[in-house]
């Protein structure tokens, strides 16, 4: 698998953000979908990476700064065809990284508390994540969950 920065301007990933974000309005109320549309995830303050097997499209994971030395993890999917194969797995780990790499001492993320997100919710745990009270800008809501870890 190749992780790759991305500067969203391909077609492959208009398409994947847009079936992401028909899937997060499937299942969570409009007052609840915090995910990001393609121009906002273009914010200088946001670093958006794409995984790709041969020249398909199995992935993709940004980080939002949010201060010197946290971030947040945005954007996290992997194409349905694909799941469960260890995708977001290295996606993840490699956006961990990354964000070491870059000075980041703490990673957060908001996703849902429906059973949809019960995989990614999995995920994230696996890879050292608590749940935490709500960071940045966001407020209790009974439909998402937050999480953090230190890096």
């Amino acid at each position: 698998m190749d992780i790759r920065l991305d500067d969203l301007s391909g077609p492959e990933i208009a398409d994947f953000l847009e079936q992401h974000l028909q899937d997060m309005r499937s299942v969570s109320p409009p007052e609840s979908k915090h995910a990001l549309d393609i121009n906002d995830l273009k914010r200088p303050d946001i670093l958006f990476w794409t995984a790709w097997l041969d020249l398909e499209l199995v992935g993709c994971g940004a980080i939002k700064k949010l201060d010197a030395e946290h971030g947040e993890i945005k954007s996290m999917r992997t194409s349905p065809a694909h799941r469960g194969r260890g995708i977001a797995s290295s996606l993840l780990t490699h956006i961990l990284h990354e964000a070491r790499q870059r000075g980041f001492r703490r990673i957060s993320l908001e996703t849902g508390a429906m059973p949809f997100f019960a995989p990614a919710c999995s995920l994230y745990r696996q890879h050292g994540f608590t749940f935490c009270p709500p960071f940045a800008d966001y407020a209790e809501d009974p439909n998402s969950l937050y999480m953090s870890r230190m890096l």
